[in-house]
């Protein structure tokens, strides 16, 4: 699975790296500090989905390459606006600075606003997406409503409101679906759209196992954060219990969130079955997301 999750992000890298603005390109400043931002050490697990699931239903994997790319590209400013003083407010993100130390919260600001317009610019001008008109309005549809107010915005915006209180579990779940799960969903439902002989029954078995996937690895999240160490997450740890916000560990426990966890995994193999051997490079990232220390 390490040789092949490698192979995954240097594709999804070599891609965006093509189709962010070069820094000498002015604004210097803004350009700059979009790559900065992306292109920085990441696991790049929700393009590896796409391309996991691509692969699934035989879909050749340039065509995927553009939806890799606006998922990351979504997920890359959610994570500058995220860690804004005015959200999280952390200073370290993936081993290094956060956007706004490294430049200022104003740029970091802009960074946000211009990586998710150029994920939209993707998905809708990429000639490798080899989809009919229709389709791809669906898929430009798809990332609007996964990562706006129905979906990770709004989360973000709940989650910030639940600081402090105590939540049971479904209105937990409620979040982190919106928040984490979303995107998620998101980049394995566009994957399968770019498969022209996907049935709707194995559109409906993969969302299924994508919605599985993203409460999974969020769960997983809260975990490492009780668990993990700052030099090893790559971010400051224990923030969660910081900011007194609601994580399934303050809410279930560890090891009920442990087994929360392992029960949606196996939802998710369950979901992938009929696919067979097909499916073999979800399952590997499957177990890998599950195994993983940060």
């Amino acid at each position: 699975m390490n040789t092949r999750l490698q192979g995954y992000q240097q594709r999804v890298d070599r891609a965006l790296e093509q189709w962010l603005p070069a820094p000498e390109m002015a604004p210097e400043r803004l350009h700059e500090a979009m790559r900065y931002a992306v292109l920085g050490p990441g696991k790049r697990v929700r393009p590896a989905l796409c391309y996991a699931t691509g692969e699934t239903l035989g879909v050749d994997l340039a065509q995927v390459d553009g939806i890799a790319c606006a998922i990351e590209l979504i997920h890359a400013y959610s994570l500058v606006h995220d860690d804004l003083p005015a959200m999280d407010d952390d200073d370290l993100r993936r081993g290094l600075p956060t956007c706004h130390r490294a430049f200022d919260e104003a740029t970091a600001i802009l960074v946000g606003d211009a990586l998710q317009a150029l994920a939209f610019r993707i998905l809708a001008h990429d000639p490798a997406i080899a989809a009919s008109p229709a389709t791809r309005l669906h898929m430009i549809d798809t990332l609007a409503v996964a990562c706006g107010s129905r979906g990770m915005v709004g989360g973000q915006a709940l989650d910030l409101a639940a600081e402090g209180r105590q939540l049971g579990p479904a209105e937990l779940e409620f979040i982190h679906i919106c928040k984490t799960g979303a995107l998620i969903r998101a980049g394995m439902v566009m994957s399968s759209l770019s498969a022209d002989s996907a049935s709707p029954r194995q559109l409906e078995q993969l969302d299924h196992a994508a919605k599985s996937i993203g409460l999974a690895f969020q769960i997983l999240d809260d975990v490492l954060d009780v668990e993990g160490d700052t030099d090893t997450l790559g971010k400051t740890g224990g923030k969660d219990a910081d900011r007194r916000k609601p994580t399934y560990p303050a809410v279930l426990g560890l090891a009920e969130a442990r087994r929360l966890a392992t029960t949606l995994h196996e939802e998710a193999v369950t979901a992938l079955a009929p696919f067979g051997d097909r499916a073999a490079p979800l399952h590997e990232l499957c177990d890998f997301l599950m195994a993983r220390n940060k």
